[in-house]
């Protein structure tokens, strides 16, 4: 029994996980969990998979999700093998980091560990011989995707983006886009902050940044496209100009599900087979950072490197909320992350206290830059 630590076990990828555990009793147990904002959702969670440990944010006051010492304390349980880190946001690093060091393996679905501390997981992974096995659908093509030849004939990757609801609308109707409407993503279904990233590209400006530590690539060597089918779910070419392609209809159980039993592919209950008879048409397009412009704003970040990534992924944070609570406009999200990233003075990362502190100054200044914004 492979026993796993669920981290972010009431969202989207955490109860997807969850299916998967329960379509594989036999081979995986739930050791330890942990979850912040619905509790009544949890507390079923915790009654039908009975963990060694279960920790949410009830335990902690002022708090809506668990501490990062919480989420330390189950990724680095004795019992726990791999760590699947489900939770948004930035308190997860650390218990990325301290996994690591107790032998655990990690399964990635968490973008800001990655984005603002790559400097720091990636190096540590690779010195102690731990995969971080990533889980978003993306970065989990293109793992896939790689395994058809050696990294070092690896051309360039394409990661896939499916556009968000408003690919087709005119620059002048971004202004008006409203909450409700930026929550309703064609293709998918997702927690809120990563739905109304994607509506703006954002969500793929740190999936580029991910793909570079992930993959150890150039940002040169990493490109989007625009694949509103979301069927291709990315593609890697190696040198000869071959393309290798991971498709399937969109559904997270697959990617979790292969993080979980790398490197095998074992037989799933939790997803359908693509028709390929069915499918009428595949298109593809090139993003328009001018409509768009996070996805331009993000790798902008990631070329820049030390600690702008980090400032780029906490000032979104801030952004979407003020967005979700009416303070800003949608197209005021890019414009107020750009601007927070102008006034940064970035510093070389060494430690998790150059990115904690990169982090709170730029929550502090976004919150600021909110206020300087005209209300919508």
């Amino acid at each position: 029994m492979t026993g796993i630590a669920l981290l972010g076990s009431t969202g989207s990828v955490g109860t997807q996980t969850l299916d998967v555990v329960a379509s594989m009793p036999d081979r995986f147990r739930i050791v330890a969990m942990a979850a912040g904002r619905n509790q009544t959702l949890f507390d079923q969670q915790v009654s039908r998979f009975s963990p060694n440990i279960a920790l949410s944010a009830k335990d902690n006051a002022n708090r809506d999700r668990p501490s990062p010492e919480q989420l330390v304390e189950a990724a680095t349980h004795p019992d726990v093998d791999i760590v699947v880190v489900a939770t948004s946001g930035h308190d997860a690093i650390p218990a990325v980091i301290a996994a690591l060091e107790a032998g655990k393996s990690i399964a990635l679905a968490n973008k800001e560990a990655l984005v603002c501390a790559g400097a720091l997981i990636m190096p540590l992974a690779n010195r102690l011989g731990q995969t971080i096995r990533p889980v978003d659908s993306e970065h989990s093509a293109v793992w896939q995707s790689m395994q058809a030849g050696r990294a070092t004939d690896v051309r360039r990757i394409i990661l896939t983006a499916s556009g968000g609801p408003f690919r087709s609308w005119a620059a002048e109707d971004l202004a008006g886009v409203t909450v409700e409407q930026a929550l309703k993503h064609p293709n998918w279904s997702m927690g809120g902050k990563i739905t109304i990233d994607s509506a703006t590209l954002m969500n793929k400006g740190l999936e580029v940044i991910e793909a570079h530590w992930l993959f150890d690539l150039s940002y040169d060597d990493i490109d989007v496209v625009v694949h509103p089918e979301s069927l291709i779910h990315s593609m890697v070419e190696f040198d000869d100009h071959s393309i290798i392609a991971q498709i399937g209809l969109p559904n997270m159980h697959l990617p979790i599900q292969y993080a979980l039993t790398w490197p095998e592919h074992v037989a799933s209950t939790n997803a359908a087979p693509l028709d390929f008879a069915a499918i009428s048409t595949m298109t593809f397009e090139q993003p328009d950072t001018d409509r768009f412009p996070a996805l331009r704003i993000a790798r902008d970040a990631g070329i820049a490197g030390q600690t702008y990534p980090t400032v780029l992924s906490a000032s979104d944070e801030i952004a979407v909320d003020a967005f979700r609570n009416g303070q800003i406009g949608f197209t005021d999200i890019p414009a107020v992350i750009e601007d927070v990233l102008g006034r940064h003075d970035g510093v070389e990362i060494s430690s998790l206290e150059d990115v904690l502190a990169a982090d709170t100054w730029a929550r502090e200044t976004t919150m600021h830059a909110v206020k300087n914004v005209p209300r919508p």
